[in-house]
């Protein structure tokens, strides 16, 4: 298998920990941004990470993982419990998708993590321009900064509500590693796959990120580690009910990822290419629609709608916050239109944002 990204990418480093931890073979491999058009051809987007598994194309980390375990039953990453289940999915979502704008700010934002990120991508993925290497390192710099914090509505105003976000997830992380190895049992489940995107790659490796979590959240930081080497979990034990204990994290992504996703919705249905939002009385302006957002708002919506009756009281009665409603209410967003006919993780993906930029 050729897992084709980044050493300090994201996403790929959600998908190497999966497939550490299931012994599948892999070789990690720069994106070849030099045959962007090849790539468009076999997976949609120009993204990170991509697979080629022996000819056969993959790419969007979560419906690779769920197609993965179809042919790796060993050490399952989806509880049984349906209710745990659906919770273990909706952590994985915020890690996907919120924790994105803490962690991308991060790096973008600090001097120091801003030219560590940018050494390591100018030599990974753009060797094959003709240009010296100090503009090719300026040319990423500013696309990252300019995509993922202007983009994304960082800025001056809402740094101290971003890093927030990121003191939050630390805090919530650590309540629940105090009494167990993993979030959910003694085994990592797709929840714990999910939040090494962020904690790994970026606040793990990051300068100023990785200060914080060594010093404030070692029982996450071990935890990282932990993940990174679990090759051990031959009998995983899942919670059967949802510990208190997770209770300050769902309470988090209701206000944080819920609401971005509300408002987000909003905005495609309405045809805009931005919107503005509120979050926990913060004012976020003119961030990018995502499309695919709208997607994953249906996956958790679709998710929640397979639960049977006494499954979903039970869920409702987890997630008592203003915004969860979202999940469950009758009204639901304008359709996103993407994987109707369910061929991920194969067939053509989509960029993040509405307007087409990765």
């Amino acid at each position: 298998m050729k897992v084709y990204g980044s050493r300090i990418s994201y996403y790929t480093g959600k998908l190497e920990t999966y497939l550490r931890y299931k012994g599948i073979g892999y070789e990690l491999l720069p994106t070849p941004y030099d045959k962007a058009e090849m790539l468009k051809e076999k997976v949609g987007a120009v993204q990170m990470p991509i697979v080629d598994d022996d000819g056969t194309w993959m790419s969007d980390t979560t419906p690779i993982l769920c197609h993965l375990e179809s042919a790796h039953a060993a050490r399952p990453i989806l509880p049984s419990d349906p209710v745990v289940r659906f919770i273990a999915f909706l952590i994985e979502d915020y890690a996907d998708e919120y924790l994105w704008r803490p962690a991308m700010f991060y790096r973008w934002w600090y001097r120091h993590d801003r030219e560590y990120a940018a050494s390591v991508l100018t030599d990974e993925l753009t060797g094959h321009l003709r240009l010296p290497r100090f503009l090719r390192k300026r040319m990423i710099t500013r696309r990252q900064v300019n995509h993922y914090i202007h983009r994304d509505g960082g800025n001056e105003a809402t740094r101290a509500h971003i890093e927030h976000g990121y003191a939050s997830a630390l805090a919530a992380m650590s309540a629940m590693l105090e009494n167990r190895p993993f979030l959910l049992g003694n085994a990592p489940s797709i929840a714990d796959f999910g939040l090494m995107g962020p904690m790994l790659r970026h606040f793990g490796q990051d300068p100023t990120p990785q200060d914080i979590m060594r010093n404030t959240a070692p029982l996450v930081y071990e935890w990282a580690a932990r993940m990174w080497l679990a090759k051990d979990c031959d009998n995983p034990v899942f919670v059967t009910e949802i510990p208190e204990d997770v209770a300050p994290l769902l309470k988090e992504i209701c206000e944080t990822h819920l609401a971005q996703l509300s408002a987000n919705a909003a905005a495609f249905g309405a045809g805009e290419d931005r919107f503005d939002m509120v979050v926990q009385d913060c004012q976020y302006r003119s961030i990018a629609t995502s499309r695919y957002r709208v997607w994953c708002l249906e996956e958790l919506r679709r998710r929640f709608a397979e639960l049977g009756s006494a499954d979903q009281a039970k869920v409702k009665a987890l997630l008592p916050h203003e915004g969860a409603e979202l999940l469950w209410q009758d009204d639901g967003p304008a359709p996103s239109g993407f994987n109707t006919g369910n061929h991920l993780p194969f067939g053509k993906a989509i960029n993040v944002f509405k307007d087409g930029l990765p």
